[in-house]
């Protein structure tokens, strides 16, 4: 079970953050913590942010490094987590069947039974960057039974689709909160 809480009227869940590694996962944690796109360099270990969201949601945000020699230990930072966010790199078209098969084992995991997660399609600003509903059509994120998923575009660049993609993330925890609370 997941550590989504209600303490009064404000909302508490741990999030963790994945994917392979360049796909722009440390720039979105930042570019939603509201910073403007800063250079970084790959993420050995883990970044951890606090990130209050609107309408009384408090979220703990994991980055987990993606490199492959960092993947193995991908595992030991999913219990207690009540969702997850995984980024592709939407002009990384060679290392899409890599990411979903990394996506596949994370949610494989049982401590991630039944955790929602949301999929950010990022770099949408790049010329050859494949369509949303190109990389839809290839993941078949349904065949995910047991799990709510959103899948969204965006870039990190340039803010667009973080908006929709914050709101896809409350949605999928205010559905988890009442699947966890029955």
């Amino acid at each position: 079970m997941g550590s989504v809480t209600s303490r009064g009227p404000r909302m508490e869940a741990q999030v963790v953050m994945m994917g392979l590694d360049s796909a722009g996962k440390t720039t979105l944690l930042y570019r939603l913590k509201g910073h403007q796109p800063v250079k970084t360099l790959p993420t050995v270990g883990f970044n951890v942010e606090p990130l209050d969201m609107p309408g009384h949601v408090s979220l703990t945000l994991w980055d987990v490094g993606g490199q492959s020699r960092l993947r193995a230990s991908w595992k030991d930072y999913l219990e207690g987590m009540d969702i997850l966010v995984y980024v592709l790199d939407s002009t990384d078209e060679a290392r899409l069947p890599e990411a979903l098969a990394e996506l596949a084992a994370v949610l494989d995991h049982p401590h991630m039974a039944s955790v929602p997660f949301l999929v950010l399609a990022n770099k949408q600003e790049a010329p050859d960057a494949l369509p949303l509903m190109e990389i839809r059509a290839r993941l078949g994120l349904e065949r995910f039974q047991g799990h709510s998923w959103a899948l969204q575009a965006c870039s990190a660049l340039t803010g667009v689709g973080l908006p929709e993609a914050l709101q896809s993330l409350g949605s999928l925890l205010r559905s988890r909160s009442h699947h966890v609370s029955r």
